[in-house]
């Protein structure tokens, strides 16, 4: 490429010599030759993460000491302690934060340390900074948004509230109509291995179905089944009632129900296959077709299943324009209000956080980064918590009255020699999706308008979607609203492993991802973005600025509605319900705890686990 797409600090992305030692700059420029003095672990000036781009979310230097201490490298916990505090925190989550704000609640005055193995705080609510023409854009590098605030517990509500969030001004902030009022629309891209030709078909769901699916390049038969799937009223499973309909379709799933009871050609399947893979992680052989309508486009059980359930009654307009980094972003200015300035949920977008000041404080709250936990274990005497942890090249101990396990469900086993077998295997249990969210910042979007089209699905590629970035302005930052504009393409993968079943696809995808060098999903950017927008006018060369690639191998939770789980007598039954019972000093709070890959069981886990220990 003639142009150079900004994609500093970052290392190749291959899986390195597990166990070697990564000093990033910053972390040598930290000086860390701790002896106990907690001045030795402050962040230098200047130091700001969301400014990286490259390389991001589970990046090198945060993963290495983890798996190597996971597959049996000894790391010596026989060091002396040198801080004490009332409560520890391993993990520096939306959970981790969020469980140090419900304990100060109860314990003002309490001394806390929250230790995380990333360069910056949020955990998977990651933010990306860009600088296009003199301005800074701002996007989201893992969770996005709160789905359905109407439906969160009490606890979480209200912790909302408290950090300064108030989500009916997103109905102000998020422009609903923008992209609809321009005519805009989706797009499909079909591959050439599963239809007669590649070919971009635009105004799916918005051209008359009987046009769009004419365009397609679809057989004769298929595309009759297509057209049948979203014009006609047809009751797949007559005679039955809409419960025994539900009882055999949720352990049924969309692959099956087109196939068996819609009949329809094989095309239709491989139309559809990834359609909901960046949502629930797996392709549609294992996704219940009584889920499907929550989702969107996923044709054909309308009139045989009608639509119930909560998610999706409320639009999908929560999202800051860093997606629920800002949720982290408000939760520490609430800790530690020095460090974030400024004091509602419209400043927090632009506030620049002083990253110095997150640790090294005598008193109240620290967060200390770029700090890998291998071993907490119950004092002898039963007053404590001993946290050993690795930064940079050296370990260090610390000890706590309390601490809270914010970090996920299948590392604590690992952490906690002591608990019980068989809550180990509970806390195992939670194996997590791999899922890479790619931010793509160009310097204009004249190629999605002028094709009207707002968002494109590869029926077979790398990337299963492009598509514009949400158009949410609020406080001092303003989304562009025109094609002239910049802005932030999000690009979405998940490894789809066919050859495998229930969670070992998602074990196999992660070393897919881990294993894939940064060229390879940069070079896949390009193509694709070729592919869709080459015709009319796009050049990368040209129009892309940086890429910032935020790969999460261990990233959504384990999700338990899928065709393959098995069936509980009670919640008490759970694997992950009973994972998370406190053991003696140790509390467990996580996504994982309820199994739900949201920032409600963020909040309510963090709730729990703390009431558990003050």
């Amino acid at each position: 490429m003639k142009k150079i797409i900004t994609r500093r600090d970052f290392l190749n992305g291959t899986q390195v010599a597990i166990g070697a030692s990564l000093l990033t700059p910053w972390m040598t420029a930290c000086g860390d030759v701790n002896t106990g003095n907690m001045q030795n672990f402050k962040l230098p000036n200047g130091y700001y993460p969301p400014e990286k781009t490259g390389l991001r979310g589970s990046h090198d230097g945060s993963w290495e000491n983890m798996h190597a201490h996971v597959m049996g490298r000894p790391f010596s916990t026989d060091v002396s302690v040198e801080e004490n505090y009332d409560l520890v925190i391993v993990g520096g989550g939306i959970s981790g934060l969020a469980s140090a704000y419900f304990y100060r609640k109860t314990n003002p005055d309490a001394r806390i340390l929250i230790l995380d193995n990333h360069d910056d705080f949020g955990g998977n609510a990651k933010r990306n900074e860009f600088k296009v023409g003199g301005e800074t854009k701002i996007g989201y590098g893992g969770t996005e948004s709160l789905d359905t605030p109407s439906a969160y517990s009490p606890a979480a509500a209200s912790f909302l509230k408290e950090i300064g969030i108030f989500t009916e001004r997103f109905y102000d902030y998020f422009h609903q109509e923008l992209y609809k009022d321009m005519g805009l629309s989706k797009g499909i891209l079909f591959d050439k291995d599963h239809f007669a030709e590649e070919k971009l078909v635009i105004g799916y769901g918005k051209k008359p179905w009987d046009q769009f699916v004419a365009e397609t390049p679809l057989s004769s038969d298929a595309k009759k089944d297509l057209l049948r799937l979203t014009t006609e009223e047809i009751d797949y499973m007559p005679g039955k009632t809409f419960d025994e309909k539900y009882e055999i379709l949720r352990k049924t799933s969309y692959e099956t129900f087109l196939r068996d009871y819609c009949k329809v050609h094989e095309e239709i399947i491989s139309l559809y296959q990834r359609w909901g893979i960046t949502f629930w992680a797996v392709g549609i052989k294992d996704i219940p077709t009584t889920s499907v309508q929550g989702y969107g486009g996923m044709p054909g059980v309308e009139h045989t299943l009608p639509r119930t359930g909560h998610r999706g009654n409320e639009p999908y307009i929560f999202h800051f324009p860093d997606g629920n980094a800002s949720i982290a972003r408000l939760t520490v200015r609430a800790l530690m209000p020095d460090a974030v300035p400024g004091n509602t949920m419209e400043d927090v977008v632009t506030a620049k956080i002083n990253y110095s000041m997150l640790d090294g404080n005598d008193k109240g709250t620290n967060i200390r980064l770029s700090s890998t936990v291998i071993n907490a274990i119950n004092t002898a005497d039963g007053k404590g918590v001993d946290v050993t942890y690795v930064r940079g090249n050296k370990t260090h101990k610390l000890r706590g009255k309390k601490c809270v396990m914010a970090c996920f469900n299948y590392l604590i086993p690992h952490l906690c020699p002591e608990l019980p077998a068989a809550q180990k295997d509970d806390l195992a249990y939670s194996v997590r999706a791999p899922i890479t969210y790619t931010k793509v910042m160009v310097n204009n979007w004249r190629a999605f308008a002028e094709q009207n089209m707002d968002f494109v699905y590869y029926t077979n590629d790398l990337y299963k979607q492009v598509e514009l970035d949400y158009p949410v302005s609020m406080g001092n930052y303003e989304f562009g609203k025109t094609p002239d504009d910049p802005m932030i393409l999000h690009m979405c993968y998940v490894p789809w492993m066919q050859d495998h079943e229930g969670a070992e696809q998602w074990r196999a995808g992660r070393y897919e991802m881990l294993s894939m060098p940064y060229q390879s999903y940069e070079d896949r950017v390009l193509a694709q973005l070729d592919q869709a927008l080459g015709r009319a006018g796009f050049d990368a060369e040209r129009d892309i600025e940086a890429i910032t690639v935020n790969r999460w191998p261990h990233g959504y939770t384990y999700n338990p509605s899928l065709v393959w789980e098995q069936e509980y007598a009670t919640d008490a039954d759970k694997p992950w319900v009973k994972g998370r019972k406190t053991f003696g000093n140790i509390a467990i709070a996580n996504c994982d705890a309820n199994a739900g890959s949201n920032t409600k069981s963020a909040i309510d886990m963090a709730y729990r686990a703390t009431m558990e220990i003050v």
